[in-house]
């Protein structure tokens, strides 16, 4: 593989990445949200109690940005804060019942937007780029966790493949 090769690895992935994420968004703006809302509310479902310095580490974003997200989140009735016992000065954030609802509501839309991305490939070939992207994944996590300057927490993905948000969901 030669530099150009690896170059455009990285731009093809972060492009692809991109334009998935622009697609959800567009999808889920007919139920209200925003792409910073809908990445809220499913970081939050899949790690429920998670803190408002927390949530801007996995969103990648400052945190003030992320109070005024949780803000705008609080006041749709989607999430809610809860005072941490052992820190008052620490709030966790959960969805709320109607929250859930919402982010139930956007899973089907991530399912079909990953379906509708990868419709030009064979399920074969779809199981194959899955496998590699994981495996890319799984090198660059071992890397990212063996950096002595790096802080393990500022690693995003490593959630139950399993969980109720589904894998395609993920990838937007």
């Amino acid at each position: 593989m030669t530099e150009r090769d690896h170059l455009q690895f990285g731009w093809l992935t972060a492009d692809t990445a991109r334009l998935l994420r622009t697609v959800f968004a567009r999808r889920v703006r007919g139920l209200g949200l925003t792409r910073a809302q809908w990445l809220a509310l499913t970081r939050i479902n899949r790690r429920p109690g998670v803190s408002q310095s927390e949530l801007a580490d996995m969103m990648e974003i400052e945190k003030a940005p992320a109070g005024r997200i949780v803000d705008r989140l609080e006041e749709k009735g989607w999430v809610e804060r809860r005072a941490e016992p052992s820190d008052r000065r620490v709030n966790r954030i959960y969805l709320t019942e109607l929250g859930g609802r919402v982010h139930a509501a956007i899973a089907p839309l991530a399912d079909a937007t990953v379906r509708d991305a990868l419709a030009g490939l064979t399920p074969s070939e779809q199981a194959r780029l899955v496998a590699l992207m994981n495996k890319v994944k799984a090198q660059l996590t071992t890397l990212a966790a063996s950096d002595p300057r790096a802080d393990f927490s500022e690693i995003d993905g490593i959630e139950d493949p399993d969980d109720d948000v589904g894998a395609s969901a993920r990838a937007v």
